[in-house]
């Protein structure tokens, strides 16, 4: 059951609870600091209703692709291919846009059986009904900082910050503290409670895996600052209005999590294994590089662009430079690519008829990703060099007449007018210079983990018996004297 943009938004007028430092915002359909990303969304959700080729169907259940269990390459690539216009509707700059958690959940649903025995077809259940009524769900899986160098014993004023199981109940379990870092929380419909960082076995009641939605009782989002906060006009931050997924930390105050919801409980070493001994995390982070890939296209035309602007596109160093990035975005879309056709046939746990795509791929893709993102933006900077300082305050200059003419008159460049280089160079300061590009630099780093974490992951998967052969056939054909 595939909803419309306007049905989407109609189920966010729901009763969430969101700080923005005291204010509470209830209704993110209509507020100003969120009413630009929130029609983004819808605009996902129109794409993805009306566009069959992004479409699958199961059981009689028509849904958006990227739940496919997928059993070829063709499978594959339509997952890809969804992803993609998904991606291209933000131009990358989306992270948590609704089929990246979906995808974690489908890749779990390939291999429900490493989870507990009393879980399993709680899981199952709920990923098929999110499935049916094309849901949104995020999730917020990172402990607060240093949670484990204090003892919250009796003596202690402050209470335990972890989330955690405080009491079971005959009908579910309840569940109080804080997770981070629940991405674009705002405007999802599920948020899904995890651990993604090993937990020590005296940390059972951590040991929580469940789903609550956005608006359930005692729940709280606490907001960062909101890029939209203060824009009067979209011309001056045209990425921040529009896509700030937001990041909150969401606060439970006695959550009652109903057993259905519940997938794995009391588990400590299972809350974080699952989603290694599934696709689940290969398919979440094959989301994050194709929109990575998006990402790159929209970098490469806004370089271009700026070096037409300025008048040094027939420079052979420009040129050059251009050609760098467009050597990037070719390099992303073959990584991206090659997971489909490297796919594999068994994942750890077994092989349920399913394939997956290349892991090995998907995890050098990721670091590729990561390594070289901040140098990109520094080409863009370099290619910009300090126009966009030199553009008014805010499009408020052009509602004066005089201001508007003298600007006109002074500010257009050979072969393009005053107001579209200043829009030109609004976007590109809100690219690399504003609030808006210093959170997607550090998203860039940090989405899939801090890079130690990624290259661990490139370790793991490795085939070192092949490297390591490589070298000693060497080695061996060599004697000694």
């Amino acid at each position: 059951m595939l909803k419309s943009g306007s049905e989407y938004l109609e189920q966010l007028v729901d009763g969430r609870q969101i700080y923005v430092g005291s204010e509470k915002v209830t209704d993110v359909t209509t507020h100003p600091y969120f009413a630009g990303t929130a029609q983004t969304v819808a605009a996902i959700y129109d794409i993805k209703a009306n566009d069959a080729a992004l479409t699958a169907k199961e059981d009689g259940d028509v849904f958006s692709a990227y739940w496919i269990r997928p059993k070829s390459a063709k499978d594959l690539l339509k997952r890809t291919m969804t992803h993609k216009a998904i991606a291209d509707v933000t131009c990358g700059l989306f992270g948590r846009s609704p089929d990246h958690v979906g995808g974690l959940l489908t890749g779990l649903a390939m291999k429900p059986d490493v989870l507990q025995p009393d879980y399993r077809e709680n899981f199952l259940s709920f990923w098929k009904e999110l499935r049916r009524v094309d849901g949104y769900p995020v999730f917020a899986a990172i402990p607060p900082a240093g949670i484990r160098a204090h003892n919250f014993g009796q003596n202690e004023r402050r209470r335990d910050p972890g989330l955690r199981v405080i009491r079971e109940e005959d009908d579910g379990v309840v569940i109080s503290g804080m997770k981070m870092m629940a991405t674009a929380a705002a405007y999802a419909t599920e948020i899904l409670i995890s651990n993604f960082i090993p937990l020590a076995p005296e940390f059972k009641d951590y040991a929580i895996t469940c789903s609550i939605p956005c608006n359930a009782p005692g729940l709280a989002l606490w907001s960062r600052e909101p890029y939209a906060r203060g824009i009067k006009h979209r011309v001056d931050y045209p990425l921040s209005d529009a896509y700030d997924e937001g990041d909150f930390v969401i606060v439970c105050d006695e959550v009652k999590v109903p057993w259905e919801r519940v997938f794995v409980h009391n588990d400590t070493e299972l809350s974080r294994a699952c989603w290694i001994q599934s696709p689940a995390n290969c398919f979440s982070n094959h989301q994050s590089n194709v929109r990575f890939w998006s990402k790159m296209s929209l970098l490469a035309g806004l370089a271009k662009r700026v070096a037409e602007v300025s008048g040094n596109i027939k420079i052979p160093a420009v040129q050059e430079t251009l050609g760098r990035l467009a050597a990037y975005e070719g390099a992303i879309a073959g990584m991206v690519h090659g997971q489909v056709q490297g796919l594999e046939t068994s994942f750890p746990g077994g092989d349920e008829g399913y394939v997956t795509y290349n892991r090995r791929y998907m995890y050098a893709a990721l670091n590729w990703c990561q390594e070289n993102h901040t140098n990109i933006i520094d080409i863009i900077r370099e290619l910009a060099g300090g126009n966009p300082l030199l553009m008014p305050a805010d499009a408020s200059a052009l509602e004066n007449k005089e201001l508007r003419e003298t600007f006109e008159d002074f500010f257009h460049a050979p072969g393009t007018d005053a107001l579209s280089r200043m829009k030109l160079m609004k976007l590109v300061w809100d690219l690399t210079g504003s609030e808006f590009a210093g959170r997607n630099q550090l998203y860039e780093k940090f989405y899939a983990g801090a890079s130690f974490v990624v290259r661990g992951q490139s370790y793991r998967e490795a085939p070192w018996s092949t490297f390591e052969g490589a070298a000693q056939s060497i080695l061996s054909s060599v004697a000694l004297p």
